[in-house]
């Protein structure tokens, strides 16, 4: 505490430095800094103290934390603030929203009269055991499939009607419907409220999956909840929502609370939105960047059409200026003449070929008539052959008595052989 000098002079009233704030009056009033001195030294008569509540604000400048923690049941707040060397210390992932409690010892700063309370060790309330639950459980439900992304359902393109679990009149209620309107107009809702936290939030919103996930006009369902602290949330990481979120045939969005809030919920689901807002962003498309998206086809196909005809007719074009169809009975003409040419020659191939194999022919009959037996037997010759029809070419195939019949140059005739003759009378018959 600072000690002050009182200067007092006869006559006239003390100085403001010299007055303690207990003995002050409107004659005699203490000064700023002697009060903010006197509040200092008060304040730091109290101990530590242990106080519970939720974290409202959260600003950090130069590794140090400013922020605000608010009571649990009313309106009521306190300034706080963290050094570096204390935020070392404590769990990395503190933030807005966080039911916590923490050790604080109060302090009032003279100069500018602000008062807060320094931050000497800080904790989630109540949630070790169940974040250790938690993972244990996400462990095991992973091991079994339900979050691969083989098993997720794809999003209907355009849902004609769209499921909503949300708390009743709720800002994710609102904010689902106003940006999936803003997006498609025409979009339709059938929204069954439950608990989003509590005792209540489990078995509700499970009856709302289920009547929803019966409905044949529901395409997609979406579970949404403006966030929360993790206590608040624990709901959506019940193992009974999360077996039947798989087990649901009917696509669901989880969208629960914000970017950092993470429930078991987020992995089963067929699609993890960060906020009510995206939700509605991501299941219905924007009417408007379809329209543009139909334009850009439309202008695309009339551009690959147009280029197509113009192609076509340029082909066209060229195929028409060919000489061939300008004028086709040229290329009649030139064949016509050909074929005149081709037929004259192979005339004369034809009748040249006609006239050697008619001449060969004449030679040939020639040549068998000079050895045709028929000539031989003209010029004065027989052929004698037993009846049988074997040529006699020795006199002992025909002994005496043996019929034989005897070819002349023109018929046959029967004889009957009287044997062989000798040589000599051969010759002499032949002289005679």
């Amino acid at each position: 505490m600072t000690s002050f000098q009182p200067a007092t002079v006869p006559g006239e009233p003390p100085p403001p430095d010299s007055v303690a704030p207990r003995d002050s009056t409107a004659q005699a009033p203490t000064s700023v800094a002697r009060l903010n001195d006197t509040i200092r030294g008060f304040v730091q008569t109290w101990g530590s103290v242990w106080v519970e509540g939720e974290i409202t604000g959260w600003n950090q400048r130069g590794g140090n934390v400013f922020g605000r923690l608010k009571d649990l049941v009313t309106d009521a707040t306190v300034s706080f603030r963290i050094w570096s060397s204390t935020r070392d210390r404590l769990p990395g992932d503190l933030k807005v929203g966080d039911h916590v409690i923490a050790c604080v010892k109060a302090d009032y700063f003279v100069k500018n009269g602000d008062f807060s309370f320094g931050v000497s060790a800080m904790r989630h309330v109540g949630l070790g055991d169940q974040l250790e639950k938690l993972e244990r459980l996400r462990v095991q439900l992973r091991s079994e499939g339900l979050f691969d992304p083989s098993r997720k359902k794809p999003l209907p393109f355009l849902p004609h009607l769209i499921g909503l679990i949300t708390g009743e009149n709720s800002d994710a209620e609102k904010d689902v419907h106003r940006n999936a309107e803003l997006r498609w107009p025409q979009v339709r809702f059938q929204t069954k409220y439950a608990a989003v936290q509590g005792d209540r939030c489990v078995p509700e919103t499970i009856a709302a999956l289920k009547a929803l996930d019966a409905a044949p006009d529901v395409d997609v369902i979406i579970i949404a909840r403006g966030g929360g602290d993790p206590q608040t949330l624990l709901g959506f990481s019940d193992e009974r929502l999360i077996r039947a979120v798989a087990a649901a045939s009917t696509p669901v969005v989880s969208a629960i609370g914000h970017e950092n809030d993470h429930p078991l919920l987020d992995d089963v689901a067929d699609l993890r939105a960060s906020t009510p807002t995206d939700a509605a962003k991501r299941v219905v498309p924007d009417v408007a960047e379809q329209r543009a998206l139909v334009g850009q086809l439309r202008a695309r196909m009339n551009t690959r059409l147009t280029q197509r005809i113009s192609h076509d007719i340029a082909q066209l074009e060229q195929l028409r200026s060919r000489p061939v169809l300008r004028d086709p009975e040229t290329l009649l003409t030139t064949r016509s003449h050909e074929v005149e040419l081709l037929a004259a020659r192979g005339r004369d191939r034809i009748d040249r070929s006609l006239r050697i194999q008619e001449q060969r022919t004449a030679e040939l009959r020639a040549t068998l008539r000079a050895l045709s037996p028929a000539s031989t037997l003209a010029r004065g010759y027989a052929i004698a052959h037993l009846a049988d029809g074997v040529i006699v070419r020795d006199a002992t195939q025909a002994p005496p008595s043996t019929p034989i019949v005897v070819t002349v140059g023109r018929g046959s005739f029967a004889a009957r052989s009287e044997g062989e003759i000798a040589e000599d009378e051969g010759r002499a018959g032949d002289v005679v």
